[in-house]
Order: C-alpha cells, then structure tokens, then sequence
C-alpha cells in the first residue's frame, strides 16, 4: 500500500515551475502544508471517481495518467515527470471527482496540497493562478493537437510529428532523443497498437532515417528528410 506521511518536502515545491518563482521563504510556506506519498511501482495514485481535492506534484519516479474507456481500452492522457503534477482541475471546480486514473510507472514519491490549502495561497500570490492557467492552456492545445492528429491523419504521420517533438531546440539535424514513454504507452497516445509502432520504427530504420538504441533512445539521422519522409 503507498505510504503517506506529513513532512516538510521543500525540494518537491522547488521542482515545480507553479511555485519556484516565487522566494525561499514563500516556497517554504508553501511546503509546510505539503504532505508526501511514497507509491511502488504498480500502486494506483488515485481511481476514476475519487474526489479531485487535491494537487498532486511529482518528487520523482513517473506516474502514468490514463483513462478508461466505455469497452474498457486505455487511452494515455500523459506522462508524470519530477516537477509535474496533475489534480489542478479541483482548484477551479470544488465538488468535483476524477475522470482519469494514475498508476507509478516505477517507485515514485509525490506531494499532495489540498485544495483549501492551495486556494488560500492562490489569494496570497496571485502570480501562481497565471502559472497555473498558462500550464491548463498548453494542456488544452497539446489535447486538442492530439485529437485533430488521431482523427485525420494516418498513424505514420503521427508517429513522425511525436519524434520531431521530442527534438529539443537547438540539438541539430542528428540529434538523439530519448522516449518520454515505453512503447505500449505511445501506442495508447497516438491511438494505435504496439506493434504498429514497432513495425514502423523498424520500417524507419531500414530506410536509414533512424536508429533504435538501449534505454529508449532513437538518433534521427537526418531530421529535415524524416519529416519529408511523411510528406
């Protein structure tokens, strides 16, 4: 079962970008009201249904969120890395339940700041509502981007355009990229099966645009001719 216990977890309120703007003795205010939970790999952060009263921000390890559909298939919503969180719905819209499970992908510890908390700090620094607005509307476009990526176009294109984006800005046209997300989940996310995606990794590679490493990693050969490859 996880393990939550109270305790002044600082480093968690530092990690995240809603609150490491603010100064030291702000954050360390902050975290006095912050509790934490440690989840082994496997254990369920919360179930679809359970009251949403809280913000959950990830110390380390990596939570998987997904939903559940009417016949019982997964659908990846995203991806928990340290300095992530999720539950912010709750702070807009008290009463509310969750729609999403999350599961640890490994061994993790997160931070839990209860929604009457959290509100009263919202009045107290203002500028963390506009970290947090900023974050749900680049949720909303990397959604809506998604849905629009799943419904027209084909899975290859999709594949494509995800491994452009895991470039990170200025790494080149040979860059090396690591997969946020096994294979079973990108699959989830980009709405097709794993073996899809390993079909065409393989596909990828024997055109020589791209080459399969350990540990999730992928080098791009040539970055500009992988995306005209979908062209």
């Amino acid at each position: 079962m996880a393990h939550e216990h109270c305790h002044n977890h600082a480093s968690c309120i530092r990690l995240v970008p809603i609150f490491n703007h603010l100064d030291d003795e702000q954050m360390d205010k902050i975290a006095e009201s912050a509790k934490k939970l440690d989840l082994k790999k496997g254990e369920i952060l919360f179930h679809a249904g359970d009251e949403d009263d809280t913000l959950y921000i990830v110390n380390s390890g990596k939570i998987r969120v997904y939903r559940l559909s009417d016949k019982g298939k997964e659908q990846l919503v995203r991806i928990l890395n340290p300095g992530d969180f999720t539950g912010e719905w709750a702070l807009f819209h008290p009463g509310e339940v969750h729609e999403n499970y999350a599961e640890a992908v490994q061994d993790s510890s997160v931070c839990l700041i209860k929604q009457k908390d959290l509100q009263r700090y919202l009045t107290e620094y203002p500028q963390i509502s506009l970290k947090i607005i900023s974050e749900m509307s680049e949720r909303l476009m990397n959604s809506e981007k998604q849905t629009m990526q799943v419904a027209i176009e084909k899975v290859e294109s999709r594949i494509l355009s995800f491994l452009a984006d895991c470039v990170e800005k200025g790494a080149g046209n040979s860059p090396v990229i690591t997969l946020p997300m096994a294979k079973k989940d990108l699959a989830s996310y980009l709405g097709t099966t794993p073996e899809t995606i390993s079909r065409k990794f393989t596909e990828l590679e024997k055109q020589g645009l791209i080459e399969q490493l350990p540990k999730r990693k992928i080098k791009i050969n040539d970055l500009d001719q992988l995306l005209l490859y979908g062209e």
